[in-house]
């Protein structure tokens, strides 16, 4: 059984003119880090022209498609009828991407298929990762 789940989805791009261009992100979950989710764009649709990732948790994309959920660099909220707002905030400024809601709610199910919510915990091998933080400490 695969441990990633790696679904396309198109995002617009909201900026200060009219125009919101799509722009193609990735949505990405892995068992290995299970409470994660990754959103990545490609370098030709980001500013610095190198290619982005954000992560965050799964619990906040899952919330934030019923209200404003997030207070930190990643904030989420529903907008309009399918719909949803992620924003990103760096110091280099704010991203604003509007996704269909249903194509979040695809991923969240497929990963859901792959690693229920609540059973996040028994994916990690905390005596390894202990482990490997000790043996660093040395």
């Amino acid at each position: 059984m695969s441990t990633v789940i790696e679904q396309p989805v198109e995002a617009r791009l909201v900026a200060a003119a009219p125009r919101m261009p799509n722009i193609p992100a990735t949505l990405r979950y892995d068992r290995r880090d299970p409470f994660a989710v990754r959103m990545t764009f490609p370098a030709p649709a980001t500013l610095e022209g190198v290619e982005v990732c954000w992560t965050f948790s799964r619990e906040l994309l899952a919330a934030g498609l019923q209200g404003p959920e997030g207070h930190g660099d990643v904030r989420v909220r529903p907008y309009g009828y399918d719909r949803t707002v992620l924003e990103f905030h760096a110091p280099e400024g704010t991203a604003i991407v509007h996704v269909r809601s249903g194509e979040i709610r695809r991923f969240l199910e497929a990963a859901g298929d792959l690693v229920p919510v609540g059973l996040e915990h028994l994916q990690l091998d905390l005596d390894h990762d202990l482990a490997e933080l000790m043996r660093d400490a040395c």
